[in-house]
């Protein structure tokens, strides 16, 4: 099941470094609206021309889980490493979370009463504020139908790099990755709606919903304590959280959720650092 991603306030001091953004984007969903007393958040997004926001962690603030959130997707949101935002939070594993917990950035408790945050939370009767936080299935439904031409093909035989990882599709690069904070922190390929989306290593799903604004359906891998990669703007999401899924394997149909084309924005991330994804993938 899809849920409408959630606008957050912007720290006034942070206000003039947002641009539209990604994250890949990074994870297990709560349920219930979040309690009296929000806190200021910062809102890390990806627009619709594949621009990416500054990419560093934030290290002040605090952040209260809410509906949909995993602590991969904060994580990945706000440029932290999982493991590193889970120990400053005292998180341990399985690295449950619950809505309304308060995830810090800073180490340190707030001195102030929390500013209210607003937003749109889907709410049901039976929602439970102390919930903790369960895998959202992949929503079961099929979308209405949609033709597609004999130009959407399977990918070719895959045949993976040196350090294991293969590409997502076979589309042409449209968008390349850059250091500068500012900018993209991925890779964009082009190609047809319908068209399929591949794991690029073998891993487990962490993520998988439209819940961080500005990715559209996005699908979070984590390959291991160093490695996660991400998969945005599909059309339909064809693996659930906590599944398994191989090199290869196709996890999606690419789209154009969350931005103007239709395309692919691939991100592999180091320690919860973007890296440049060409560095990974076989040489075309």
């Amino acid at each position: 099941m899809s849920f409408t991603a959630i606008q957050l306030p912007i720290r006034a001091s942070r206000a003039r470094n947002l641009l539209s953004g990604l994250v890949l984007g990074a994870l297990l969903s709560a349920c219930a609206s979040p309690p009296p007393g929000g806190v200021k958040v910062v809102d890390r997004a990806h627009g619709g021309a594949g621009q990416a926001v500054q990419r560093q962690p934030v290290t002040s603030g605090q952040y209260q889980v809410r509906r949909g959130d995993t602590l991969y997707s904060i994580a990945f949101r706000f440029g932290w490493d999982w493991k590193a935002l889970a120990a400053r939070n005292r998180i341990a594993p399985p690295y449950l979370i619950r809505v309304g917990q308060i995830i810090r950035f800073d180490g340190h408790s707030s001195s102030r009463p929390p500013m209210v945050a607003t937003a749109r939370v889907l709410v049901t009767p039976t929602s439970r504020p102390n919930a903790p936080i369960q895998s959202r299935p992949v929503q079961s439904q099929s979308p209405a139908p949609v033709k597609t031409t004999p130009s959407i093909t399977a990918l070719p035989p895959t045949q993976r790099s040196a350090s294991g990882w293969l590409w997502p599709s076979n589309g042409a690069v449209i968008g390349r990755f850059s250091s500068n904070g500012s900018l993209n922190k991925g890779i964009d390929i082009g190609g047809e709606l319908g068209q399929p989306v591949l794991a690029a290593s073998d891993g487990s799903v962490v993520y998988a919903g439209s819940g961080l604004r500005g990715y559209g359906e996005l699908i979070i891998i984590k390959h291991s304590d160093t490695y996660v990669s991400a998969y945005g703007h599909n059309r339909r999401l064809l693996v659930q959280e906590g599944q398994q899924v191989k090199a290869g394997q196709k996890i999606a149909e690419m789209g154009s959720t969350g931005t103007d084309r239709v395309k692919l924005h691939f991100e592999v991330r180091r320690q919860g650092k973007p890296v440049d994804p060409l560095q990974y993938l076989p040489k075309r």
